[in-house]
């Protein structure tokens, strides 16, 4: 019998994971980071994205209505 793994909650996410955890595309996810709406860390060559930054992030965004 094999059970799932249960997902890590990590300190940092790379790009992929954080829109994985967005439900965004990763290119949407580097563009939020080019703009400065999502902040990021870089570390040499990669970037990396705090999980208390994912999640202020998504409590800023405004609910639409119909």
């Amino acid at each position: 019998m094999t059970t799932a793994a249960q997902p890590i909650d990590r300190v940092l996410y790379k790009v992929e994971a954080a829109a994985e955890l967005l439900s965004l595309g990763r290119s949407t996810v580097y563009e939020l980071m080019a703009t400065g709406a999502l902040p990021f860390v870089k570390l040499g060559r990669a970037r990396r994205i705090r999980r208390a930054d994912l999640d202020a992030f998504a409590a800023q965004l405004q609910p639409q209505s119909v």
